[in-house]
């Protein structure tokens, strides 16, 4: 079964790093990626730039309305994605433990549906 794992940290912290950390923070993303690339199961994955390049679109009374920036202010925001091909659930979690903004912020699990 495929699973987005959403990643959730905050920007304010993620901006505040160091040089040397963020460089530590990488190498754990690179090495995640190489893990869930040798078991075969990374079907896709990003990084999303921060939540001032986003824009947010509602369609209300048939007219589009766009705002700058996220639909809600939060403590954390999403900053990126994994999409995996796992055999069950205890995978998944086995996984995104494994992620490193799981550390500080949070990974949510949210399994793809599959359309007949």
């Amino acid at each position: 079964m495929q699973y987005m794992l959403l990643i959730y940290q905050d920007e304010a912290a993620q901006e505040a790093m160091g040089e040397e950390e963020l460089n530590e923070q990488m190498a754990g993303y690179n090495a995640f990626t190489e893990e869930v690339r040798e078991r075969d199961v990374l079907v896709s994955g990003d990084a999303l730039h921060p939540t001032s390049a986003a824009t947010t679109v509602r369609v209300r009374d048939g007219r589009v309305l766009t705002t700058d920036g996220p639909f809600a202010e939060t403590k954390e925001q999403l900053g990126g994605f994994y999409i995996l091909d796992c055999e069950n659930l205890d995978e998944a979690i086995e996984l995104a433990a494994k992620i490193p903004g799981a550390k500080e912020g949070s990974v949510e699990i949210r399994p793809i549906v599959v359309w007949e």
